[in-house]
């Protein structure tokens, strides 16, 4: 049986489960040394961890369920599941990062919450023999030249992803309509990459850009945020969430608002909780990236990157818009590139 752990963030819980962790893995260890001595093949099976971000966010409840089901229908590796308070609790993911190391994991597969910020930690982990994959949201390509390192990327293209959604939206309201946008974490890859698609395809429809603001992927600050810009421009006719957690709090605050027009939201995950708001209407497309495979993806390199089988290479995966049609026909589309 694997090894399925998850860490939660904080003070005396977390010391504790880290000391079940340590304990459980030296079992392990304990385990795998008698069964080497019987010449059993057991000892080979690798631990691969799993950080991701918050486990607050459905997205990364799915990652985590769907590694987790991996893990047990191959029974090849050991696997232990991390996850932060936050998305933008970057110290805390460090501190994972390091403890994986401090146990001696042979792979991590990480989705960083900053591109930048979790760089020099994964730096320590290649420099200790670990290897590292990396899913979700891209690291900085110039700070891991920096640390001379080559750091495979799993993931779609999601400046691509939120142009398709945006102009699926956009097709739909009369031109120059006041456009909002809300960013995720603005040092994380893929929230430039939305915000830059988001943008793109404003500039190319000719609407009108009012407020761009951070909410930090959160669905509390997100209607803290929309509620502050409707004040000022209570005009807004879009708002372009750069994931489905802000788009749920946008939507709270326009209907707080109680404003005269309809404000057609945009959101990016396509996690279940916004699929009541996609059948009335009152967000109109989200995009689905496939995030339960992201971490199966990049375990099943990771084991390859251990055996010595595969080259470090960049691996995009699909992405489509999905809108009221797709939900009500449960039709999507299959998730093979």
């Amino acid at each position: 049986m694997g090894l399925i752990v998850s860490v939660p963030s904080g003070g005396f819980v977390k010391r504790c489960a880290l000391a079940v962790l340590t304990a459980s893995l030296l079992v392990l260890l304990g385990c795998s040394s008698n069964e080497r001595d019987q010449g059993s093949a057991e000892e080979e099976r690798p631990v691969v961890a799993l950080i991701m971000k918050s486990l607050a966010n459905e997205f990364f409840v799915t990652m985590a369920a769907a590694a987790q089901a991996h893990q047990l229908q191959q029974d090849t590796y050991e696997l232990i599941v991390n996850g932060i308070k936050n998305e933008s609790d970057l110290a805390q993911q460090v501190a994972l990062v390091d403890q994986m190391i401090g146990i001696g994991v042979d792979a991590i597969v990480i989705a960083p919450a900053d591109s930048k910020a979790l760089v020099p930690a994964l730096a320590r982990a290649r420099a200790n023999g670990v290897h590292v994959v990396n899913i979700d949201n891209r690291l900085d390509g110039e700070v891991l030249m920096e640390y001379d390192l080559v750091i495979p990327f799993i993931g779609p293209n999601n400046r691509k992803g939120a142009k398709e959604a945006a102009e699926f939206a956009l097709a739909q309201l009369p031109e120059g309509v006041n456009v909002v946008i809300l960013e995720g974490v603005t040092t994380a890859q893929n929230a430039i990459d939305r915000r830059m698609g988001f943008e793109d395809a404003v500039a190319a429809h000719a609407a009108n850009l009012v407020s761009k603001q951070s909410a930090l992927w959160d669905q509390t600050k997100a209607a803290e945020v929309t509620a502050a810009i409707l004040v000022g421009h209570p005009d807004v006719g879009l708002i372009l969430a750069a994931n489905d957690n802000m788009a749920l709090g946008a939507a709270s605050a326009v209907a707080f608002a109680d404003l005269e027009q309809h404000v057609a939201i945009v959101g990016f995950d396509n996690i279940s909780a916004v699929h009541p708001l996609l059948l009335d209407g009152r967000v109109i497309a989200t995009v689905e990236q496939y995030g339960d495979q992201f971490a199966v993806n990049g375990i099943e390199l990771a084991l390859e990157m251990i055996n010595g089988l595969t080259e470090l290479v960049d691996r995009e995966t699909p992405l489509v818009v999905v809108s009221r049609t797709d939900i009500e026909e449960q039709d999507l589309p299959s998730n093979t590139p």
